[in-house]
């Protein structure tokens, strides 16, 4: 096969690609048919019932992949009949592919390039929920950021001195009795590595609820030694895991650590400017 007949055949599978109104991509049987170079309906419908099958023994629905359609035909004299279609998604397509004629040069070019679409279509997919998340996590940690200085600025003015120690207060409440150094190490992180750096998007909101707690809670009780405010961030803490826990949340010690810290995050947006 040389080149040119690759590229041409390849844009003829773009040509009968349809879109529908939620942006999903389809292709019609009839259309495709021609394509692959079936001339009898017949034959191509064989092709789709060990299509289907496959997509069947996938554990995947037919039906969702292979949209039974249809419409009316004319023939040469007028007359109207009723023809069957379908709408195949792009794996039904690459099934089809898989189960035609694979003598056909055009039907190994087809096998290629559906394979290939469904591939970028699952990277796609994954690379749009990890880079969401990504966002999601160093949004948090900005607003973290602020909440914790505010929180800071409301425990001086309660009397705390030792910062360190009353934040690790707060951590043992909500992690059942690990300090932050407790937290670092089970995260296998780097000495003075930041542990909430290092934490996912659904186990900052929990440090974020704590946090905010624990401010109201300073100021609306007048807390003003540092005894009482280091036990009302335990206590903060405790609480907030205990509402996890009655309504089957996840435990904040049980969230993954992401692979990349959100500093790491941070550089790798910048030197992509």
């Amino acid at each position: 096969m040389n080149s040119n007949i690759k590229e041409y055949n390849i844009q003829q599978f773009e040509d009968i690609k349809h879109i529908d109104e939620n942006a999903n991509e389809y292709w019609y049987a009839r259309e495709l048919q021609v394509i692959l170079e079936y001339t009898q309906w017949r034959r191509f419908e064989n092709v789709i019932n060990r299509a289907k099958t496959a997509c069947k023994n996938s554990n995947l629905d037919i039906n969702e992949h292979f949209a039974s359609t249809g419409k009316l035909s004319i023939n040469v004299n007028g007359g109207k009949r009723f023809i069957n279609d379908f709408k195949l998604s792009r794996y039904a397509s690459y099934l089809i592919a898989q189960n035609a004629d694979s003598r056909k040069e055009v039907v190994a070019l087809a096998q290629t390039y559906f394979a290939v679409q469904t591939r970028k279509q699952e990277l796609f997919g994954i690379n749009s929920v990890v880079l969401a998340e990504d966002k999601k996590r160093i949004e948090k940690r900005i607003k973290i950021k602020s909440e914790n200085n505010q929180l800071n600025k409301t425990a001086l003015h309660s009397g705390v001195k030792n910062f360190d120690k009353f934040h690790n207060y707060g951590y043992k409440g909500l992690y059942n009795g690990e300090t932050a150094n407790d937290i670092a190490k089970r995260k296998n992180l780097r000495y003075k590595e930041e542990i909430l750096d290092n934490m996912c998007s659904g186990e900052l909101i929990v440090n974020e609820f704590r946090i905010n707690l624990t401010k109201e809670a300073l100021e609306n009780k007048s807390i003003n030694n540092e005894h009482d405010a280091n036990l009302e961030h335990f206590n903060i803490g405790k609480s907030v895991r205990k509402v996890i826990e009655d309504n089957g949340g996840t435990l904040p010690e049980n969230y993954p650590t992401p692979s990349k810290s959100i500093k790491e995050l941070n550089k790798r947006k910048k030197s992509n400017k």
